[in-house]
C-alpha cells in the first residue's frame, strides 16, 4: 500500500509535529480538530515548528508555502475516508479516545491501520473500540516529532505481524526507525521517564533543590541534553499529570502517585511552555 494521504487526529502540540513531518516527507495530510480555534492555533504552531526546524534543522531548507499547501486543515471527520494511514493525537483521556475512535472507525477504510500516538493508555484498550483490533498499532513519537528519528512502536494483544510490518513502512517514508515493544501501561519510555518526572517534582515540593539544579545535575552529570523538568515543561504538565494518573491507576502501586506540587501547578494552569510557565519561566 501507498500512503498519499495521512489522517492526522488532533491537532495538538503532538498532532501538529506529526503532520509537518509528513508534510515534509512529501504526504499530503487532513488535520482534523473540533474548533476552528484549535485549527488556527495548529497554523500557528505549524509555523513556529518551521522556523524551529530551519534554524535546527541541517538538511535542505523547507518551504512553508509548500508544507502548507499538503495540510488541510478541518474539523469535518468525514474527510478520513480518503486516508491511505491515521495518526490518532488526541489528549490522555480515555473517554475521549473513546469516543473519537467508535466515531472514525465508521468512516475510514477497514483496511487502513490506526496508530495510538499515546503515553500511556493501552493499545489493547484503544483497539477494543473499533472494528479493526488487528489494525490498531501504538506509535509513541516524541517531541518535537519532525527532529526525533526514533519512534516507540507499541504491539497490542490483536495487533497482527503485517500491521508491524505496516507501521514500519509508513514511519520510514517519514524518515523514521522503530523500536517494537509490548502493550503494558507506560510502555518502556513513559514508564521510566513519568516516574522520573514525577520525583522530581516531588524533589522540588519538598524543598530538596530548586527545579534548575535538578535539571542541571542530569544535564552536567549524566549528559542529558534537557533535564526532567525542563521535559517536562515540553510536553506539557496537563499531559505528564494524566500519564502518570494512568500508571497510577494501571497499576496500582504507590510509586507512581501524582505529586501534589504537579496536580497544583496543572490546576493553577502552569503546563509549561505551551503556558508560558511550569518549572520554568518562558514569558
Amino acid at each position: 500500500m501507498e500512503f498519499t494521504t495521512a489522517g492526522v487526529v488532533g491537532a495538538g502540540v503532538m498532532g501538529v509535529g506529526v503532520a509537518q513531518n509528513l508534510a515534509q516527507t512529501g504526504h499530503q495530510v487532513v488535520l482534523v480538530d473540533i474548533s476552528d480555534e484549535v485549527l488556527d492555533h495548529a497554523r500557528q504552531e505549524l509555523r513556529n515548528g518551521l522556523r524551529a526546524y530551519t534554524l535546527l534543522n541541517r538538511g535542505p531548507a523547507v518551504d512553508p508555502a509548500e508544507i502548507f499547501d499538503r495540510i488541510e486543515f478541518t474539523t469535518d471527520d468525514e474527510l478520513l475516508a480518503k486516508a491511505d494511514f491515521i495518526v490518532e493525537n488526541v489528549t490522555e483521556d480515555w473517554d475521549i479516545k473513546q469516543q473519537v475512535y467508535e466515531r472514525i472507525d465508521r468512516i475510514v477504510r477497514p483496511d487502513v491501520v490506526f496508530a495510538v500516538n499515546t503515553s500511556a493508555i493501552s493499545i489493547t484498550r484503544v483497539a477494543s473500540a473499533t472494528t479493526r483490533p488487528e489494525r490498531v498499532v501504538g506509535m509513541h513519537f516524541m517531541n518535537p516529532v519532525p527532529m526525533k528519528p526514533m519512534v516507540e512502536v507499541i504491539r497490542g494483544h490483536h495487533t497482527t505481524p503485517g500491521t508491524i510490518d505496516t507501521a514500519r513502512r509508513f514511519l520510514a517514508g517519514m524518515g523514521k526507525d522503530c523500536i517494537v515493544v509490548e502493550d503494558v501501561p507506560g510502555f518502556v519510555s513513559n514508564r521510566v521517564l513519568m516516574l522520573t518526572v514525577n520525583e522530581a517534582a516531588f524533589l522540588v515540593q519538598d524543598g530538596v533543590a530548586p527545579a534548575a539544579d535538578i535539571d542541571r545535575i542530569f544535564k552536567s552529570c549524566f549528559g542529558h541534553t534537557m533535564g526532567p523538568l525542563e521535559t517536562a515543561d515540553l510536553i506539557g504538565l496537563d499531559t505528564i499529570l494524566k500519564s502518570v494518573e494512568v500508571l497510577y491507576e494501571s497499576f496500582n502501586d504507590s510509586k507512581y502517585r501524582p505529586a501534589p506540587l504537579l496536580k497544583k501547578m496543572v490546576a493553577a494552569g502552569l503546563l509549561g511552555r505551551k503556558s508560558g510557565e511550569g518549572f520554568h519561566q518562558y514569558r
